[in-house]
């Protein structure tokens, strides 16, 4: 168990370049993984489940300490990301279902990158998992009404088929992974220290999927497609920082707002993609899973060695 434990944290360390490696696999040899499209779902509900197994009271409870800050990280994520993704397709004339593919994204919660991310830049980690927890709770809800708000210019959307998707991969799982907590609380603490390694394994494989069946289209708008995820996932973390930034929070927090906001669970956005609209909608999740993995990798090393300049003029008037 020490080794599984071992290899699952220097996944969880190098998740960006893992993400790299499996798109390329999926783009070298299609046939590989261009089986596994069906099993996208199940591999995001094994995923979610994975979540709700390390959830406890004590991420709520920046909820109720600082619930300023969680719901302007939340409004944020609901409102700035899904905007940005409607402007950027409207603007730029995207292709039916590359536009609707990217509002997908900006529609769906945060991802549980985005903890690591914070972690990773010396951000506020409590404030990171309240609002990836909320968000990701009330994704049942507002991303099918943001979806259909957004997308239904480009092609027809139903909100009722989005709602039950969100329910089976993202709202179950999490609600059975805490009564498998709940009930087994020994067994979890001590299994979810491997956790990392399977939520790696599942996005991989999930990228792996999405670009293995999307191979031709692909070549032919792929740098359209990743032009417009780096300046959707650019203006995201730029806009969640001013907008903290503003609100006055403070520095750790601003940090968490950014990366909360920039970065979203692409593999929802593949899955509901894939199962709601065309393979080729799933595209710009995929692409976006491996850039904001990367950019957010470079802002937190950014971050991470500019310190806490609040905490330093602490220091130097004592």
């Amino acid at each position: 168990m020490n080794i599984l434990i071992t290899i699952s944290r220097f996944a969880g360390r190098t998740f960006a370049i893992w993400v790299i490696i499996f798109a390329c696999l999926g783009f070298a040899f299609p046939d590989a993984f261009s089986q596994i499209g069906p099993y996208i779902p199940f591999l995001l509900g094994v995923i979610m489940f994975g979540m709700g197994l390390t959830l406890s009271g004590e991420d709520f409870k920046e909820l109720f300490r600082k619930p300023f800050y969680v719901l302007i990280g939340v409004l944020a994520q609901y409102t700035l990301m899904p905007l940005i993704a409607f402007l950027l397709a409207y603007g730029l004339r995207l292709p039916s279902e590359i536009a609707v593919g990217v509002i997908l994204v900006g529609c769906c919660p945060g991802g549980t990158a985005s903890n690591v991310m914070t972690f990773l830049a010396k951000g506020n980690m409590a404030l990171s998992v309240a609002v990836t927890t909320i968000s990701t709770l009330l994704a049942p809800f507002l991303t099918p009404l943001f979806i259909f708000l957004f997308a239904r210019s480009w092609l027809p959307v139903s909100p009722e088929a989005l709602f039950l998707s969100i329910v089976q991969v993202v709202l179950i799982p999490i609600i059975l992974g805490v009564i498998a907590q709940v009930f087994f609380k020994k067994q979890v603490n001590y299994a979810v220290q491997a956790l990392p390694l399977v939520s790696v394994a599942g996005i991989v494989v999930i990228i792996a999927a999405v670009v293995s069946a999307n191979k031709e289209q692909i070549l032919q708008t792929g740098l359209l497609i990743f032009a417009v995820v780096v300046l959707h996932n650019g203006l995201g973390l730029l806009f969640g920082y001013l907008i903290a930034k503003w609100c006055k929070m403070d520095i750790p927090s601003q940090r968490a707002i950014s990366i909360e906001v920039g970065m979203q669970n692409s593999g929802l956005g593949a899955a509901l993609a894939t199962a709601h609209f065309s393979p080729l909608a799933a595209v710009p999740s995929a692409i976006f899973s491996v850039w904001h993995n990367l950019s957010g990798s470079w802002l937190a090393t950014y971050w991470s060695k500019r310190g806490n300049p609040e905490n330093d003029k602490k220091k130097a008037s004592t």
